[in-house]
């Protein structure tokens, strides 16, 4: 059982804002707040705090559905998520 344990700690897990399934971190796309906008973080750089989606019209759909970008990313207020969309869609045209 510590084997399975150790195993699964060298590659971080994060879980869907969405679907809320846990999955490995590199198969999830990070956003985070800039200002009043959510915007993706392919490359895990931008400062703050980021929150973790499956790049996927469904996933976002039930995120927004569930009001989970404020609550994840700890931000009161309306949340543009124009750029998070446009990402995504396409992203899921060229895939």
């Amino acid at each position: 059982m510590r084997a399975a344990r150790v195993k699964t700690r060298s590659a971080p897990v994060r879980t869907c804002i969405g679907c809320r399934k846990q999955e490995l971190a590199a198969d999830l796309l990070r956003v985070v707040a800039q200002e009043t906008a959510v915007v993706p973080d392919p490359q895990r750089r931008l400062p703050g705090r980021g929150a973790w989606l499956h790049p996927l019209s469904s996933c976002l759909a039930v995120a927004i559905k569930r009001r989970a970008f404020g609550r994840a990313l700890r931000v009161s207020g309306h949340l543009d998520i124009s750029a998070l969309e446009h990402y995504v869609e396409n992203r899921h045209e060229h895939s």
